[in-house]
């Protein structure tokens, strides 16, 4: 049988990272080990059971059984404006300022595509997650680390770029709540990435798949909430988290209108948009009574009380995330963040993700989710503390 060769292109996109991860856990339990995993980014939760139901009652109507509008049921985009204004405060135009996604993901490797040439430069958070390099590999640009520093809030400083590197960025990644470190952003930091973006140049896309995690009373604000949002940028949401549809592969890009004819003329030539069925279901999840969403935020609020009170009652000096359903936690002296979460792994048989895969500026932390139930995070936590790593408080 012959071999074909890749194309070139495809030599430049980074390691799977999460892929790494999974293939590393999945073969020490194949092994038969009980592993509590706190590495992955899954959802553990069903879809809500009404969702669920309207999904079935579309999927049986043959009017989606045909191929679906190419940019989507204007239906759809509807109830997608009405949840912003309704959310946010934010007026969308249904046809202009709305795109149907396959998933936030599939946007946000679209979108350097869809605005960049090869040499342009892309700002993107360090830690980030790791899929926007992998969009700016294919675009053929240069990336420009933005470091997310503890000390100031997993905010990017604008200060610590030159001038040079402002003026080469053509675009910037944002992500509040965001992944990894459960840092969100503020109204004056918004305020001041729009002023930025409009003395470079910089179309700003802001990853708001986390939108609907807050912690203690605080709801995560949308970039497009900002004076002169749309004007500079757009923002990319989610239904995998906010309603557990992660399997369902639908999200949409909102904002400016000519990045959003951007993704709609490059998806033109991709797919017939979203199957139909699916864009009824996410309609409903939006414009339908979100107690489901309290819900769920109330359950992550839990977990993440139970998980940091627990390791700072066993010594380990760790801080409690503001949104998304992660915790960012600093590793003992002594490990990199690769060491301890094999340590962790070959030791006890707890899975954590190591700060270092998600950037250069992840080194000395490690990501641990919020996607197990109670029982497997007290469990996680006895498991650490036989480890004798910490001192335990008097």
């Amino acid at each position: 049988m012959k071999t074909f060769s890749k194309a070139k292109r495809l030599d430049l996109l980074p390691e799977q990272f999460f892929a790494s991860l999974a293939k590393t856990v999945n073969a020490v339990v194949k092994e038969g080990h009980d592993v509590i995993n706190l590495g992955q980014g899954n959802p553990d939760q069903p879809t809500p059971q009404h969702i669920v139901e309207k999904l079935t009652e579309a999927a049986a109507s043959p009017s989606n059984h045909k191929y679906p509008p190419f940019r989507g049921l204007s239906s759809f985009k509807e109830a997608i404006s009405a949840f912003y204004l309704r959310e946010y405060g934010v007026e969308l135009d249904p046809e202009t300022e709305i795109a149907v996604l396959f998933g936030g993901k599939a946007g946000l490797v679209e979108i350097p595509q869809c605005l960049l040439n090869p040499g342009d430069g892309v700002l993107v958070p360090d830690p980030g997650y790791p899929d926007y390099l992998s969009g700016v590999a294919l675009a053929g640009a240069h990336m420009i680390k933005m470091p997310l520093r503890e000390e100031n809030g997993f905010l990017p400083d604008y200060s610590e770029h030159s001038r040079n590197e402002l003026e080469n960025a053509k675009l910037m990644f944002l992500n509040y709540p965001n992944n990894p470190t459960g840092a969100i952003a503020t109204k004056s930091f918004f305020e001041e990435t729009v002023t930025l973006a409009n003395q470079h140049d910089i179309c700003v896309v802001h990853d708001f798949a986390y939108g609907a995690i807050g912690f203690d009373g605080n709801k995560p604000i949308s970039f497009l909430e900002t004076d002169g949002a749309k004007d500079v940028g757009i923002e990319i949401y989610t239904l995998s988290k906010t309603y557990n549809m992660a399997g369902w592969r639908v999200g949409f890009a909102v904002g400016n209108k000519s990045v959003i004819e951007a993704i709609n003329l490059l998806q033109d030539h991709l797919y017939v948009s979203l199957f139909g069925a699916i864009q009824e279901a996410a309609a409903t999840a939006l414009l339908s009574s979100q107690e489901c969403v309290h819900t769920l935020v109330a359950t992550y609020e839990e977990r993440r009380k139970l998980l940091i009170s627990g390791l700072q009652e066993i010594g380990w000096d760790v801080k409690a995330p503001k949104g998304s359903f992660f915790a960012w936690l600093k590793v003992p002296e002594g490990f990199t963040s690769v060491e301890f979460s094999t340590y962790l792994l070959e030791e006890i048989k707890v899975a954590v993700a190591p700060g270092v895969g998600f950037g250069e500026f992840g080194e000395g932390y490690v990501r641990v989710g919020l996607l197990t139930t109670n029982e497997r995070i007290k469990e996680a936590i006895s498991r650490m503390e036989n480890l004798e790593l910490f001192h335990k408080r008097d």
